[in-house]
């Protein structure tokens, strides 16, 4: 898959780690900024981020800031993006399985280092379980736009 990655100026330091797990995984990124801990607005990067996802460059969407909690709220409100908030692998993988999710978004000053590889192979190895459950949740998701 071709995963779009950005982080602001919070989320930068752990940036790298990110984008070496990605790629391990055997997934290409598209960097999407920023480039330094100088500080950047967060909805920038999540548009400039998520916007890969939304025309097709990319298959998913990988989100940090410092709580991520911005990040999240900042692509709920585009049109096409379903984030999760992914601090622990199982999140990861139930924003995809559940609520169909395309990005996540990770706080970089809360997720321990050491779940990075866990959180985003989780998220990377989830489908979406297109069940009639599933489908009318997330029906009922879209519906609310």
């Amino acid at each position: 898959m071709r995963i779009a990655l950005g982080a602001d100026h919070a989320g930068f330091p752990m940036k790298d780690t990110v984008r070496g797990v990605i790629e391990g995984l055997g997934h290409e990124v598209l960097d999407c900024g920023t480039g330094s801990t100088e500080p950047v607005d967060f909805p920038d990067i999540v548009r400039d981020t998520c916007g890969p996802v939304l025309d097709g460059r990319a298959d998913r969407a990988v989100l940090v800031c410092g709580t991520g909690q911005g990040a999240v709220m900042a692509a709920n409100k585009l049109p096409g993006i379903r984030c999760g908030l992914a601090h622990e692998p199982y999140s990861a993988h139930q924003a995809v399985e559940h609520d169909d999710a395309n990005a996540i978004a990770m706080g970089a000053w809360l997720v321990p280092h050491a779940l990075v590889p866990d959180i985003l192979r989780e998220f990377l190895a989830a489908v979406f379980d297109d069940d009639e459950d599933t489908r009318r949740r997330v029906a009922k998701l879209n519906a609310l736009d």
